[in-house]
């Protein structure tokens, strides 16, 4: 099923607040001359997916909105050091992305855990791969080599506010809209 105005294709994540962003930009403009064939993300964008959810149907957003609220309302806010440069596959295959760390504290893993039993009650699959708290900067559409990457670190990411997010590929690259955000920590 593709992706449309009845099941748009969505994620939960982390926004980045502006005071990364202009890091994120920096680093991205220094790297593309280094790093050819990379197809690179745009830094108001950038956000830290805690789970990928594809086309959802409208049955699913209710569930989904109240599960994410209640998850975030017991999450207090936190903050995530963002540095080190990899690309996935890590080994062995040419690298697909190219990514920058994040130091994931246990609250955010505590949340990204919950995030992912509201999917599973919402009625999509159980994620199978483990979580990496990581940034996209770019994605290869063909085979490279593995770039040597320099090391980074960008400082201190606050993350404040879970979004629901709709993900529309168009061909410039994907565009987000967030469908609802919910504070972190918001219970009182």
């Amino acid at each position: 099923m593709s992706a449309s105005a009845d099941a748009p294709r969505t994620f939960v994540a982390l926004e980045m607040k502006d005071t990364i962003r202009p890091a994120l930009e920096k680093l991205i403009t220094s790297l593309q001359p280094r790093v050819p064939g990379a197809r690179w993300v745009r830094p108001e964008g950038t956000h830290l997916t805690l789970r990928f959810l594809g086309d959802t149907p409208p049955e699913r957003m209710a569930p989904l909105r109240t599960g994410l609220a209640a998850a975030a309302a017991a999450s207090p806010p936190a903050a995530a050091r963002v540095a080190g440069l990899d690309t996935f596959p890590a080994r062995g295959k040419p690298p697909r992305v190219l990514w920058v760390g994040m130091e994931i504290p246990p609250s955010v893993l505590e949340l990204q855990a919950a995030c992912e039993r509201v999917a599973v009650i919402a009625g999509f699959p159980p994620e199978e791969r483990p979580f990496r708290g990581h940034l996209t900067l770019a994605r290869f559409r063909e085979r490279v080599l593995r770039p040597a990457l320099p090391p980074v670190d960008l400082g201190v990411a606050p993350l404040e506010t879970l979004t629901l997010m709709r993900s529309d590929q168009r061909p410039g690259g994907a565009v987000y809209t967030p469908i609802a955000r919910f504070p972190l920590g918001a219970a009182e």
